[in-house]
């Protein structure tokens, strides 16, 4: 290689490395000189470090709490990763951290603010595919971080806030979020929840799938009869399939005399990434597809009396619910007798 051309090569790698040094020590400097919010976790809400995501949830009222109120369109709320953070250490969210919709607290107005502190505990999965990820592990809330059992979280505090000081503002979060007590089983409402060996075993960690189970009308006093079952694909939601128990129309229809009878099923099935797994076999999601007809079906026709017939079973849904009803048929066209899909979302498979 021609000198010229080596000099030129290690005068733009010096150039490149200057330039990142350069904005890392901006980094460094902005995190030190501008806002900053120091978010701990105490030693009675969890003992064990944490490594996942760090929030500050930010609002002008307290009539719910901040975090209560952060949504896609809600307020500030603020952001920052943790690997092994040790109870009772401090992790700063200053004005390089992300934010939504306030992108920086640099940008937030100066002012009275009721502040939230919590923190979002991640698992780690060493999976069968040999890559390794830390994620949030369901707590069988459907992946709803604000109220999934183990995450930490404080009181809101009233906090006089300008952008323009440096003193730090300390929060910090005391308590954890208890387990979920799921809906106890009624005359007609059944449950049934058990951890995967086909999951478990590709994800490395404990993971669940479940069923909510509505029985036709009279269903204790036929103990000869068999029905056939309508497998409804929806989010993640450990109510009664299609509300039933809250006195509505759906009850009446449910209860009429003329109704044909059926087992009427929703599946539970959420992943580490999403409240459900869209149900079918995935690269990176693992084999949920195979986890539902190989074990939580099979569960739920073995429990109940079901005409277990490919004719007999039925998929319905919509939006989400209605690709999976789509995709499932599609799919396992041998196991199904027909597909209800509704405004499905984008199809491709």
């Amino acid at each position: 290689m021609p000198s010229f051309s080596r000099f030129t090569i290690a005068l733009a790698l010096a150039i490149t490395g200057a330039v990142t040094l350069e904005r890392l020590l901006l980094a460094q400097q902005t995190r030190s000189e501008g806002p900053r919010i120091e978010i701990v976790f105490a030693q009675e809400a969890r003992s064990e470090p944490v490594t996942g995501m760090v929030y500050v949830a930010i609002s002008r009222d307290n009539a719910r709490s901040p975090i209560e109120q952060t949504s896609p369109t809600g307020v500030p709320l603020f952001s920052r990763y943790v690997e092994g953070l040790a109870p009772g250490t401090a992790a700063a969210i200053t004005a390089v951290d992300r934010g939504h919709p306030v992108q920086s607290l640099r940008d937030l107005p100066a002012g009275e603010y009721w502040m939230q502190p919590f923190v979002n505990v991640y698992t780690r999965f060493s999976r069968a595919d040999g890559h390794t990820v830390w994620l949030h592990n369901d707590q069988w809330e459907g992946q709803n971080w604000k109220r999934s059992p183990g995450n930490l979280l404080g009181d809101p505090v009233k906090v006089a806030f300008d952008p323009k000081s440096t003193a730090p503002i300390r929060l910090v979060a005391t308590k954890a979020i208890p387990p979920i007590q799921p809906p106890a089983d009624t005359a007609m409402v059944k449950h049934i929840r058990f951890q995967s060996a086909i999951l478990s075993k590709w994800w490395g960690q404990p993971i669940y799938l479940g069923a909510t189970v509505l029985l036709p009308k009279d269903y204790d006093q036929h103990p000869d009869v068999r029905y056939p079952i309508n497998y409804i694909q929806d989010h993640f939601s450990l109510a009664a399939p299609g509300g039933f128990g809250r006195g509505g129309e759906f009850d009446r229809f449910w209860m009429a005399a003329d109704t044909p009878r059926f087992l009427y099923v929703t599946l539970q099935h959420p992943s580490p990434y999403y409240d459900d797994s869209y149900g079918v076999n995935s690269e990176n999601n693992g084999p949920y597809g195979d986890a539902i007809l190989k074990e939580l079906i099979p569960a739920v026709e073995e429990k109940f009396r079901v005409i277990r017939e490919p004719w007999a079973r039925m998929l319905s849904g919509g939006s989400t619910g209605g690709w999976i009803a789509a995709a499932h048929q599609v799919f396992y066209p041998d196991f199904y007798g027909g597909s209800f899909a509704l405004c499905p979302d984008s199809v491709d498979f």
